[in-house]
This record gives structure tokens, sequence and C-alpha cells, in this order.
């Protein structure tokens, strides 16, 4: 089973009382308030957080019809941060993501299914660690909105799902430590103007 996180990206792709006819169009992730964390069990002692940062992408959103919205999202494989140098040198090594040969991570979607006024799922084409795989993303949108300091369309999301490391050549020590992965990711993006 394998379900992203990924990284990326429902807001655009909902449709609710929120989100305003004139709310439709391109919007570009705002790098600044826009992370994704995840969590697995080490050895069944501890739960060990990480989190990658960085993004760049877009979301294309349908207002009229959300299920034909889109987004590309990528993020560089050495933005990930776990709060031991140590630790995170390993996990960008080749016995994991291999960051040398494969410096970024990208999602891109390919099918979304509307599930309610607010949620959805958002299928999508997963490369990490240099392996491409489908994933599911099962998201919400938080807000959209003008935002107050910008002066300009917003929209914001939260997701969740779980990974296995073993799907994408990243499960060294599993099931010791744990091959699913899960994945929260918190998102705003900005509407482009023009």
């Amino acid at each position: 089973m394998t379900r992203f996180p990924a990284l990326t990206l429902a807001a655009a792709l909902l449709s609710s009382p929120a989100l305003a006819s004139d709310v439709g169009g391109s919007y570009t992730l705002d790098p600044s308030h826009s992370q994704i964390v995840f969590s697995y069990s080490h050895l069944g002692f501890s739960t060990t957080f990480g989190m990658f940062s960085g993004f760049e992408g877009t979301i294309d959103y349908d207002a009229a019809t959300p299920e034909n919205s889109s987004v590309i999202v990528s993020m560089p494989t050495l933005s990930m941060f776990t709060g031991w140098e140590q630790r995170d040198a390993h996990f960008t090594s080749p016995d994991f993501l291999d960051a040398a040969a494969n410096d970024t991570v990208t999602f891109t979607s390919t099918g979304i299914e509307v599930t309610g006024e607010y949620t959805a799922l958002i299928t999508g084409d997963l490369t990490l660690g240099g392996v491409t795989k489908p994933v599911v993303l099962d998201a919400k949108l938080n807000q959209a909105a003008n935002h107050p300091q910008a002066n300009a369309p917003w929209i914001g999301f939260d997701a969740t799902t779980t990974l296995l490391r073993s799907d994408f050549d990243a499960g060294a020590f599993a099931p010791f430590v744990s091959d699913e992965v899960e994945v929260r990711i918190s998102i705003e993006a900005q509407k482009v103007e023009g």
C-alpha cells in the first residue's frame, strides 16, 4: 500500500463555498509556509520525526470542475532534517535516498477524486530516491481566501498519507526500523496574477 504525502495538494482541487469562481487559476507554493513532516518507529522504542522543506511548485485550479485541476511539486532531497546531523547524512546516503544521484523529490498529480465539501484524494507519481511510484494523498482544504497581509487570493490545506520505504528502494533495516512512514503535509499557495 503506497499513499503519498505528497507532497502536494488538494486545496486547488476541492469544491466548496469558500472557493468562489474568481479563485480559479494558477497558484505557486509559498515555501515559507509549506512542510512535509514524517515519522516512523525506531525498533519499537521511540517515534522519530523529520521534515522536508524548500518547496517549489504550481497548482492549477479549475474552479468549475475541480477534478480537472492539477499539481506539480518538487523539493531538494537535502532539505530533509531530522535534528541529528549523522542521521541526516545516513538517510541521504546510498543506503536510503542517495541524494548525490537523486537530488530532487517530485510529485505530479495524475487524477483527483473529490470526496466531500472540503476533501479530496489526489493520485500522482512520486519520485523519491530515483524511484517513481503512484501514490495517493488524502487532503483537506483549510481555507481559500484573500491573504490579509499579501492582499492576494491564497489557499491552504493539510494532508496525510503512509509510504512504504521499501517501495522506493529505501527499506534498509526494515522491519526493525518500520517500513511504514507516516506523512503529514501542510501547504499554502498564492494565486499568480496576470
